[in-house]
């Protein structure tokens, strides 16, 4: 069933990036940080193509190098902080569309989720046909509990910290709790078009490993992710 259905890999790489800047051509473990994602879906059993949309001819270039294709620079309104990933996601595919390209299904790799392997990639697509989803998003286990966050008040007293519950009881006393990672967004591309939304009632998570869901927003994220590379 999975066979009979063509999956388009996007990877999107914008130029700009607060947290740290070049990212995405950043080398990490001699690599660019990009190529590694790319690499990963090649050796997937389920992407038929991979393409990068990026408005930075540099991305391009190293994005061909190691295997994508780049059939467009994306429009600078879909590459600023504030442009959102549905918006990326439909754009490819109505560009592709107009190519005579067409995809039952988008998966969404952001290229700061190196440790994603292609494993996550061909289970997470197997998980879709084995439920009833539109959307399969990746998470992990969370670091931190919820109940152990809150705001803080300018003086900063914890008095209301805490609800009067939760005070004294244990972390195994609460169930697991999970966290979007961001290695993994797969959707039917009709679906993407006609709801616009990624998050709803059709959309179920693939559980990843804590160990594989490094998410580089900045040089502390991007040391770790060096370090469990090398560690391997």
């Amino acid at each position: 069933m999975i066979n009979n259905r063509s999956i388009l890999a996007l990877i999107p790489a914008r130029s700009g990036s607060k947290g740290l800047p070049g990212k995405n051509t950043k080398l990490l473990c001699g690599k660019p940080l990009i190529s590694w994602t790319i690499d990963h879906a090649k050796k997937s059993k389920y992407l038929n193509d991979i393409i990068v949309s990026t408005d930075c001819e540099k991305i391009a270039d190293i994005s061909k190098k190691y295997g994508a294709y780049v059939p467009f620079l994306r429009p600078k309104e879909l590459a600023t902080d504030d442009a959102k990933a549905i918006d990326v996601m439909i754009h490819a595919i109505d560009y592709l569309e107009k190519q005579g390209r067409l995809y039952d299904l988008v998966m969404y790799l952001q290229p700061t989720s190196p440790l994603r392997g292609p494993e996550d990639i061909d289970s997470a697509i197997e998980s879709l046909f084995l439920s009833n989803a539109q959307v399969v998003v990746g998470v992990c286990e969370a670091e931190y509990p919820s109940y152990a966050m809150n705001t803080l008040p300018p003086d900063r007293c914890m008095k209301h910290f805490l609800k009067p519950e939760l005070i004294n009881k244990n972390r195994q006393d609460f169930p697991i709790e999970y966290r979007i990672n961001g290695a993994i967004y797969l959707a039917y591309s009709k679906y993407l078009k006609l709801r616009g939304i990624l998050f709803g009632e059709e959309t179920y998570a693939y559980i990843m490993p804590r160990q594989r869901s490094v998410d580089i927003d900045n040089e502390m994220d991007f040391k770790f992710a060096e370090f469990i590379l090398n560690s391997r």
